[in-house]
């Protein structure tokens, strides 16, 4: 049986994997709407004026799960968050949520056990397996039962979070976002101090690496891939890297099951990300099912004159910074010939099915030998006796790039 890069019966449904018009267009109003610097700008001064005719502190609430490693990542800098701000700190004990918002729980706990272990030195905190008070031991389950609830009820699903104000902040990658709303608000000691986990920059600079290798694994449908693709092609460019581009379907099309709880706090969280790397975000609408098949038919095409990743490029930035529909005509002519691609010849070559296998091919590459599942992923190859690093998120091209620069003896 040939492969298939979706499966016969995708268990999400039509209207996910395929949403008629004006549900794309019903759910890019929410969606831009959501992420829109105004109102969010208006929803936090609301919330501190009313916290402030209320006498309230500003209260933090920390979600720890106990067999999270981000939650033991966390958990060590509870005490200076403490100390840096004038807060009142509330900590809930929380247990695993599992369900649609983290359906693929066994690759989860693996991947953020190796996850963990990479980036806590470069945040200047102890390793998960090193530390020794680590809270790893259960709470009695009616201290669970309560932070459970408690997390349900605000609205999320995941251990290592932190909440202020509406809105989440996840474990030591987000905290700095915390850290810098409340300095905007003056709850901070010593505005002298620096963030208590700084994110590392992106940094291959004087590299030579031409002799790695980077498997890229993106996704047309990712908030998060489209605001770190041309970045990750411009640092793939400046060190000279061998470069596989392998895009792969969105997760909804591949049959893993998703929420809208959790797309919201993406689009959110990803519009917060673009922001701190200088790109652009919204207005958005989605290209999922159809708009995704008919580029993807076209990647063989373009590879041969050099420009599936331009291809990409102006696909992403169509649909997630100018809210350009790629179901309709024009807005797949736009991305054509933006690639520097003739649209005459393009439409020979849409929809065609060539492209199946192939996508097929890479989607059991990043789940089955890479152990991951989102996007984008990577994958770094290559160097004397060195293994391969496989990592997952936009948020973690700063870690590829530090192994870049070591491999390349920097």
């Amino acid at each position: 049986m040939s492969l298939q890069p979706e499966p016969a019966n995708n268990p999400n449904g039509r209207m996910m994997t395929d949403p008629p018009t004006w549900l794309r267009h019903l759910m890019g109003f929410f969606g831009n709407r959501l992420i829109n610097p105004v109102h969010r700008a208006k929803r936090r001064a609301k919330f501190e004026k009313e916290r402030v005719k209320s006498g309230a502190p500003h209260r933090v609430e920390y979600f720890h799960q106990h067999d999270d490693p981000y939650s033991h990542l966390a958990q060590q800098v509870l005490d200076t968050l403490k100390g840096r701000y004038d807060i009142e700190l509330v900590i809930h004990q929380i247990r695993a949520s599992g369900g649609k918002n983290q359906p693929e729980q066994d690759k989860l706990s693996t991947w953020a056990r190796r996850d963990a272990e990479l980036i806590a030195p470069y945040y200047g905190l102890q390793r998960p397996s090193e530390m020794k008070d680590r809270l790893y031991v259960a709470p009695v389950e009616a201290t669970l039962d309560i932070g459970s609830a408690r997390l349900s009820k605000l609205g999320h699903y995941s251990g290592a979070m932190f909440y202020y104000g509406g809105e989440w902040f996840w474990g030591v990658d987000r905290l700095f976002y915390l850290e810098q709303w409340l300095r905007d608000v003056g709850a901070c000691v010593d505005p002298e101090q620096p963030f208590i986990c700084p994110r590392p920059d992106i940094d291959v600079s004087g590299a030579d690496a031409s002799q790695l290798t980077l498997d890229f694994y993106p996704s047309l449908n990712s908030p998060y891939t489209s605001i770190i693709f041309d970045r990750t092609i411009a640092m793939a460019r400046e060190c000279g890297i061998i470069l596989n581009h392998k895009p792969v379907l969105p997760m909804i099309m591949r049959g893993v099951p998703a929420t809208r709880q959790k797309g919201m706090y993406i689009l959110s969280d990803t519009k917060r990300e673009a922001e701190h790397l200088g790109r652009e975000f919204g207005p958005a609408i989605s290209p999922i099912g159809e708009p995704t098949r008919k580029i993807y038919s076209l990647f063989s095409w373009a590879r041969k004159q050099g420009k599936d990743i331009a291809l990409m490029s102006s696909a992403l930035r169509l649909t997630w910074t100018q809210g350009e529909g790629l179901h309709r005509k024009n807005g797949l002519r736009k991305a054509v010939e933006l690639a520097g691609l003739d649209w005459k010849e393009a439409q020979r070559h849409l929809g065609s099915d060539g492209w199946k296998l192939e996508t097929a091919r890479y989607q059991i590459e990043m789940t089955e030998e890479l152990g991951l599942w989102g996007v984008p992923s990577y994958r770094l190859h290559g160097g004397a006796g060195e293994p391969e690093l496989c990592v997952w998120g936009q948020d973690r091209l700063w870690l590829v790039a530090a192994e870049i620069r070591r491999r390349a003896k920097l």
